[in-house]
């Protein structure tokens, strides 16, 4: 958790003083409304489990974080990006759907393509492609991971 923490707090930028520049925060309610869907769809839909866990990569020297506990999903960029929603699995096929304060759509809806105990790679919709992420345990970086000159 001590690595979640530092990389949440690492992904906010400035001082917080100039709330209105940086889009309104991601909240607990933002999540539950942005699942999408009414009640009878989500019926049909399940947590998806599998991916429980912080979650780790490197995209253009920044670090990203993806959070899954249970159906909830956050994604922390150095430099700011702050974004929350869901994980699911329908039909046997994991996705994930995000909503970014800041208003960036590059991580706003993925497909899982392979889930493993280390490993876990998501394709996102638009230009951004697939990214692999490397599960995070006890508070550290997996080894191999890149770390340095991440930017902020």
């Amino acid at each position: 958790m001590g690595l979640t923490g530092a990389l949440v707090l690492t992904a906010c930028s400035g001082d917080g003083s100039d709330d209105s520049a940086a889009g309104p925060t991601p909240s607990a309610t933002a999540t539950a409304d942005s699942g999408g869907g009414t009640a009878g769809s989500d019926a049909s839909t399940a947590p998806a489990g599998e991916l429980e866990g912080s979650w780790l990569t490197t995209a253009d020297g920044k670090a990203v974080v993806l959070m899954v506990n249970g159906g909830d999903a956050a994604l922390f960029a150095t430099g700011g990006t702050v974004c929350s929603g869901t994980a699911r699995e329908r039909a046997g096929t994991h996705s994930i759907r995000l909503k970014c304060g800041d208003g960036a759509e590059d991580r706003a809806s993925g497909t899982v393509d392979s889930v493993g105990e280390d490993s876990l790679k998501i394709t996102w919709e638009g230009s951004l492609g697939t990214e692999t992420y490397t599960k995070a345990e006890g508070g550290s970086f997996p080894p191999g991971l890149p770390t340095e000159g991440l930017g902020s």
